[in-house]
Order: C-alpha cells, then structure tokens, then sequence
C-alpha cells in the first residue's frame, strides 16, 4: 500500500512540540518546504493561527474541505460539516493519547487499585484456562 498521508491544504495535524503540544489544527497554507500555515479554529482546538515547522507537526489520516488561506469563519464551518473533531475524538490515536493522560494523572493508590485488579483479572483468565483443559 502506498504513501497516503500529504502536507497539503486541509490536511489535520497533531501539533507535537511548543506552546499548543498535544493539540490539532489545519494546514491553511504551505510557506515554503520546512514550514506550513495552521489554524485550529481556535474556538474548538485552542489553536491560533500559526506558521509552524513541519518538525513540530505529525500528519493525520483526517481532511477538511477548505481552500487555500481559508479564513477562520471558513474553516470553522467545514470542520462542523465534516465532523473533524468527532472522528479525532473516535481515532484510536487519540484514545491512546487520552489513557496516557490519565495513567499519568493517577495518585499512588489508584495505581495500586490498579495493580490489584490486573492480579485478579491475570487468576480469574488462569483458572478459566485451567478448566477448560481439564
């Protein structure tokens, strides 16, 4: 299977380093081969709009439908049409960036909550395991 994934106009980003790491946005325009206009629209992802290095974006598989230099108003429209940010939200990378966060917001005791209930589940599968051997 080929290459799927461009640096093209409506193309969302998830923005890995700066002041807005960890959010996604919309290449609005391409400056020159190192970096590209984005826009969030800020109302929804809390991204202004940007020049950013393509360094400090990662190129998701989602696209909206706007033309070049879109004004906010625009953008924000097509992304309600399109449903972007219901789709990032249903996108395993997103589910993965979220269980992430709230591993790492856990206090000692919920991990060891955790740990515990990992011990439980790992006899529960051993002894079901078991009968159906025997």
């Amino acid at each position: 299977m080929g290459f799927s994934r461009y640096v093209e106009v409506g193309r969302v980003v998830f923005i890995n380093h700066g002041p807005d790491a960890g959010k996604i946005a919309t290449v609005i325009d391409i400056v020159d081969q190192n970096k590209c206009l984005v826009d969030g629209p800020e109302e929804i992802t809390g991204v202004s709009r940007q020049v950013v290095s393509y360094r400090k974006i990662a190129l998701t598989d989602l696209t909206v439908k706007i033309q070049r230099n879109a004004r906010a108003k625009t953008l924000k429209a097509a992304w309600k049409e399109g449903d972007t940010l219901a789709k990032w939200e249903g996108s395993s990378w997103a589910k993965k960036l979220e269980a992430k966060k709230k591993r790492s917001n856990l206090s000692d005791f919920d991990r060891f909550k955790v740990m515990v209930a990992k011990k439980q589940k790992s006899r529960i599968i051993a002894q079901k395991i078991k009968e159906l051997k025997a």
